[in-house]
């Protein structure tokens, strides 16, 4: 589950899920049985990943895949000790935002050359995606396995009960911010939206749509802290202002996707990749759809993407290598996108994707929203720098100091990581 990059790692390692790399067998290269592992975070795509891994066997009867799933915060620390330590899983699911120094401590295996020799066409993939996990050393690490964007899923039963219309195609923040005090009903335990400290489902968004950005354009400096990006910072802090929100607090006790599973949240902003989540949820099926990101200045949601990446150290990096090209194929994003999942990185897969989901009439709005989606911004360690997010702008969402003065705090920060390179 994307929504979760902003979750801190767990202090202790989980033993066992992702602590082995792979079974000791012949050489690398050989028709002997090796076993290799493949990391992932717990969530909706496991049994998807594991008939992924079935079909792999069905062509490589010599190489068995074990898949390891570990909840998220232990999946970040386990695979940071592994990598470091010569534990690390052979395959294994990579963000973005956290790839930068796992590539720099040359803990990544490079599959430059083996993409080449198997003819692997990387235009079959969204550059956009290709583009997040460039590093600059001409080296690729590994392939897009998804591809996301951003909307509003809303609850049709929320939006009935209050008599407020269903969100138009083309309506703006004002109309977005009207909705949300009209569906809000203290009394009920109703609110109009959940506004977390949420960066790509949230201000990230709106920041572009108010035509700023969170990075400098050389990738140098925080750019935060401009006029345009505070605005966009503002659109959360006065949904929290309106009470159209539940408070911090109340989203640190429930997370805002149960609350609005639980149908105490009538509009929640976020990913493709919650389509599956919501989907199997029957009780609630009936009453959710799904609408394009409210417009700003312009139209804009940030973009992104899971790539599967292998280990340096794996004992196997030929068939690692084999496994991880694979897994983000043709046959893989068929599995993907027939079971739901998650939206497939590979070319023409959306219709698939969305024909798992019948009920849910309006996924064309991800797909549509390629046409204006931007880049996830990861420069330098942003996972470092991203994770610091909540010490710095939390007091502007709980209204003790201002959007402008939360931003410039937080810029000030991004800028002592992305100077340490």
């Amino acid at each position: 589950m994307h929504k979760k990059w902003l979750a801190a790692a767990a202090a202790v390692a989980t033993v066992g899920m992702l602590a082995a790399c792979s079974t000791p067998a012949a050489e690398t290269g050989s028709d002997e049985p090796v076993t290799i592992t493949y990391g992932i975070w717990a969530g909706t795509q496991t049994p998807a990943m594991q008939a992924i891994a079935d079909a792999f066997e069905k062509e490589n009867p010599n190489i068995t895949v074990e898949v390891q799933e570990l909840p998220w915060p232990q999946y970040w620390s386990t695979l940071q000790t592994g990598a470091a330590g010569g534990t690390a899983p052979d395959a294994f699911w990579m963000l973005a935002q956290q790839i930068q120094p796992y590539a720099a401590g040359n803990q990544l295996l490079d599959i430059t050359d083996a993409v080449k020799n198997a003819g692997v066409d990387l235009a079959d993939y969204p550059q956009a995606v290709i583009d997040l996990y460039d590093q600059g050393d001409g080296k690729l690490y590994g392939l897009p396995k998804d591809f996301d964007t951003n909307a509003v899923w809303f609850n049709k039963a929320l939006f009935d009960a209050a008599g407020v219309d269903y969100p138009a195609a083309d309506w703006t923040w004002e109309d977005f911010r009207e909705t949300a005090k009209k569906l809000t009903n203290p009394e009920a335990g109703v609110w109009g939206v959940a506004a977390p400290i949420d960066y790509q489902g949230g201000y990230y968004n709106t920041i572009f749509q108010a035509g700023g950005q969170v990075i400098s354009d050389d990738g140098k400096t925080a750019a935060i802290d401009s006029p345009e990006a505070i605005e966009g910072i503002k659109f959360w802090t006065d949904l929290q202002a309106d009470g159209s929100s539940p408070t911090l607090q109340q989203l640190s006790d429930t997370e805002a996707e149960t609350m609005f599973e639980q149908g105490k949240v009538a509009m929640y902003w976020s990913g493709a990749y919650w389509a599956l989540q919501l989907y199997n949820n029957t009780e609630l099926r009936p009453n959710v759809d799904v609408a394009p990101l409210p417009t700003g200045k312009k139209q804009a949601t940030v973009s992104s993407g899971i790539e599967n990446v292998g280990y340096v150290g794996t004992k196997h990096p030929d068939e690692t290598a084999k496994f991880l090209m694979f897994a983000s194929g043709p046959e893989a994003a068929k599995i993907q996108a027939e079971s739901g999942a998650v939206l497939p990185a590979y070319k023409g897969t959306a219709q698939t994707w969305m024909d798992a989901m019948p009920e849910f009439k309006n996924l064309q709005v991800f797909i549509d929203a390629q046409a204006y989606s931007v880049p996830l911004p990861v420069n330098g360690n942003a996972a470092a720098w991203q994770g610091v997010q909540g010490d710095y702008l939390t007091d502007a969402w709980n209204g003790t100091t201002s959007a402008a003065d939360a931003a410039k705090a937080y810029a000030d920060a991004i800028n002592k990581v992305l100077a340490e390179g």
